[in-house]
């Protein structure tokens, strides 16, 4: 069965409450501020049954100005809209912001209804009515139905309610591929049973038992029990009016402008990149920078509006923009917003977000907007491209793709499998989930590592390569996470570099030695050999060569990565050929009697105790022997 949801829009004391009332039976003035001075100042919920069966949740928000945060609050998943107009007062300020909002927020089925009509005559009814067509032309409303009521004497209430039904048949399918979303209007607490939200479930699937996260608070908890028009469910779907029985969720913990969806699923993020409309008839342009009120889903937001592709905005033009935000949100890729002014508070626009997740950008640039536009207009295909493109650093799995894709995307699977045969994108294996990366952001990577090597092999034509942990460093950053360096280490060391515990560089790299490089080789060898088994400190041996000591310490280097010679310590080096004869002498004991002191194997080579004890204790550590007490 299709879930309905339904919301009123129009002016204060226009008789939206007491239109309900007639429609439901029930009073949606909960508050005994509102029963007294007559006008809904919070949102008011109820439901009635259509006469197909199904039931209709329907949503009362306030008509006041002062109230019109509390109004966009309550205009987050509705379906069909009635635009209340009453007839012995027509269109009043109220009417027209509530229209604007409407069309901002791309609902497009509407009824209009005028209510009243038992107080003025049917030849002030009809000119209202061509009033109202006259005013509606050029919007969403202007094929809306009109019907007249009173909700006093019943009067058309029967044919307003079949009409509803007709036209909510006709229904679009609700996101149901992508997690469960429920931006909170209300929060309270309910004794022995804790804290309870209600909203409108605008995507996915929730059941019983099923974890969730408080965005953008970070809170987690598992839903206890649901509630669909007062009556407790296993399970609700996207388009319902839903209550949520939470546990472990304080009520101070949840407020309204908060969402409630899977934990993980979404980010939290400061800057979105969006589509702006200004409307035709704000006050004024829209300057770069101005600061503005964002309302979304259920928040409202402070933050400033930096238009990426206009210097400035006139009434009636629309443009990509960047809006830096106060506070953080939880949004998705589609999501509507609401524009108003700081002050004085009127709403001036709206549009769709584009990228809820953005990044810095400056103006006019070229990249950027071309993104925009295939985000806003690109097909399933493209948009999960870009998606993994800009993305790519992440190695996002199959469910963090969805969070940045935003609304649902059917086939998700068999999208990501055509773009790997195409070969746009690359798939690996990380924590043994499938992620994917970009083949731009491979060639990226690739650049970047010969960039990166090439600069450091120019500076340091002596060294063998740059350490492994300052490649890191300045190719991925600080934070890039263990699993992440380790597959993109070996994506590059396929065609680009070569790498060991240590060391990083080129693969075409080769170090060259001119003729006076090739004499201080020449003499560490000799000085080394002539040491043999009883070396200098290496510092001791290099300071030997004055003015050409660095020179020297990277040559000893390279001899070491040629294993020519071998660093037992920080401060001895013995050539290899030297440490290949000790190795020999510690079998041929060892083979013989099945062990070997240390002053054995110091009488044998004829040296001091402390060399022994330097080259066991190497062996040691490389394996080749196990020490065991003083044997």
């Amino acid at each position: 069965m299709q879930n309905v949801v339904i919301g009123t829009a129009g002016h204060i004391d226009h008789g939206k409450t007491t239109l309900i009332k007639a429609l439901t039976g029930h009073d949606t003035d909960t508050l005994k501020e509102e029963k007294e001075r007559g006008i809904t100042i919070n949102l008011g919920f109820t439901y009635f049954d259509l006469p197909s069966k199904r039931r209709a949740g329907i949503v009362d928000v306030p008509g006041h100005e002062k109230f019109i945060k509390n109004m966009l609050a309550g205009v987050s998943g509705i379906d069909l809209f009635l635009l209340v107009i009453a007839a012995d007062e027509g269109i009043m300020p109220q009417t027209e912001e509530h229209l604007n909002i409407l069309r901002l927020l791309d609902i497009k089925k509407g009824i209009i209804v005028i209510t009243k009509k038992d107080l003025v005559e049917n030849e002030w009814l009809e000119y209202i009515k061509d009033d109202i067509k006259k005013y509606v032309k050029g919007t969403v409303f202007e094929s809306a139905p009109i019907v007249d009521v009173s909700s006093y004497t019943g009067e058309g209430i029967p044919q307003l309610i079949e009409l509803i039904d007709n036209m909510t048949l006709e229904m679009s399918d609700r996101d149901t591929l992508t997690e469960f979303r429920l931006p909170v209007d209300r929060v309270f607490s309910v004794t022995g049973f804790g804290t309870v939200v209600t909203g409108t479930l605008i995507s996915g699937e929730i059941s019983v038992g099923d974890e969730c996260e408080i965005y953008t608070k970070g809170f987690k908890g598992r839903i206890r029990n649901i509630q669909v028009h007062e009556k407790d469910v296993e399970k609700a779907v996207a388009g319902q009016r839903v209550a949520l029985n939470i546990s472990g969720i304080k009520k101070e913990d949840v407020e309204r402008g908060d969402v409630i969806s899977k934990p993980g699923i979404m980010e939290n993020s400061l800057i979105i990149d969006c589509r702006f409309n200004l409307l035709n008839d704000a006050p004024k342009k829209l300057q770069n920078r101005e600061r503005i009120r964002l309302y979304h889903g259920t928040k409202e937001i402070l933050g400033r509006i930096v238009l990426l592709d206009k210097e400035e905005l006139l009434q009636g033009e629309g443009c990509f923009v960047q809006i830096r935000l106060e506070q953080p949100i939880a949004a998705r890729r589609g999501d509507k917003y609401i524009i108003r002014s700081y002050s004085p508070m009127i709403t001036i626009g709206g549009g769709t977000i584009l990228e809820p997740a953005a990044k810095k950008h400056k103006a006019f640039d070229k990249e950027v907007i071309e993104n925009l536009k295939m985000k806003e207009k690109g097909t399933p295909k493209e948009i999960v491209e870009k998606t993994i493109e800009l993305h790519s650093e992440n190695f996002l799995n199959k469910f963090e793709l969805i969070k940045y894709v935003g609304k649902g995307i059917e086939n998700i699977d068999q999208i990501l499998n055509q773009l790997v045969f195409e070969k746009r994108i690359k798939c690996f294996e990380l924590n043994n989930e499938n992620v994917y990366v970009h083949v731009n952001y491979i060639s990226e990577l690739k650049n970047n590592s010969r960039k990166i090597l090439s600069d450091y092999h120019e500076k340091n034509p002596l060294k063998i390569g740059m350490s492994k942990e300052e490649f890191k460093n300045k190719l991925l950053g600080e934070k890039a996470k263990p699993k992440i360096i380790e597959n993109i280490f070996n994506i590059l060391s396929k065609d680009t570099i070569d790498i060991n515990t240590k060391y990083v560089k080129l693969k075409d790299f080769e170090i060259k030695l001119n003729k006076r490089q090739n004499e201080i080789k020449n003499i560490l060898l000799k000085k080394l050999k002539e040491y043999g088994l009883t070396p200098q400190k290496v510092e001791n041996i290099l300071d030997e060569f004055g003015r050409e000591k660095e020179s020297a310490r990277n040559i000893l280097n390279i001899l070491i990565e040629e294993e020519k010679v071998i660093k037992v310590t920080s401060e001895f080096y013995y050539l290899k050929e030297i440490i290949d004869f000790a190795k020999e002498k510690v079998l041929k004991i060892i083979q013989q009697n099945g062990q070997l002191s240390t002053a054995e194997f110091r009488d044998e080579l004829n040296i001091n105790r402390k060399y022994a004890v330097l080259i066991l204790e190497y062996f040691d550590s490389i394996k080749f022997t196990q020490g065991i007490e003083d044997k």
